[in-house]
């Protein structure tokens, strides 16, 4: 493997362990040259299937798209790098899964936003809005509506969780607050739309 600090391309391994439930080996290595270690990861071959494109192209898998774009939708968010790996994992094996050799994009795309619904529903509305392309405000008021009546239906299912306060029962978060805040304008008081 080449020193990516002085690219010699003899190098020791100094410690082999598998991760991600076997299916990957870090390795820990030293340049045989100037001493740099560096950490490697191998991983099997698998033959993702191609993925065919809204206008009919055909393109092979990219995990690095995938990746790219759920680490936008949780930008900011309080999910670790490696839960977002995860989440491309889950991806990748679903797609080996269904055992074939093309899959649309918009299969691949419903499935990213079915795992992160799971994980963050604000990075979810990110991911869906660019996604389906909302086309404005209605469409993102829409979404987040099909959300809370789908998480208000989740929440009838199971008891409430435990609160600090037990007579008082946390209250609903109102759509006005899931939006995105926008500058106000010269003289206008945040308060008095209340």
């Amino acid at each position: 493997m080449r020193c990516p600090h002085c690219h010699n391309p003899e190098s020791r391994v100094l410690d082999s362990r598998t991760i991600k439930e076997g299916t990957v080996i870090r390795r820990r290595r030293e340049c045989l040259e100037c001493g740099h270690r560096f950490t490697t990861y191998e991983r099997a071959e698998e033959t993702i299937p191609l993925v065919v494109k809204k206008d009919g192209r055909r393109e092979p898998y990219s995990r690095e798209k995938i990746l790219v774009g759920i680490r936008k939708a949780f930008e900011k968010r309080p999910v670790s790098a490696q839960e977002q790996e995860e989440l491309v994992d889950e991806v990748e094996r679903y797609l080996l899964s269904l055992g074939e050799k093309e899959v649309s994009s918009r299969l691949i795309g419903e499935r990213v936003m079915e795992l992160i619904k799971k994980v963050d529903q604000v990075a979810y509305v990110r991911f869906a809005s660019v996604y389906r392309r909302f086309r404005d405000l209605s469409d993102f008021i829409e979404e987040l509506r099909t959300l809370m009546e789908g998480s208000q239906e989740g929440e009838e299912e199971k008891p409430p969780a435990p609160s600090r306060h037990p007579k008082r029962r946390p209250r609903p978060p109102r759509v006005k607050d899931l939006l995105p805040r926008l500058p106000l304008e010269e003289g206008e008081d945040p308060e008095s739309e209340e």
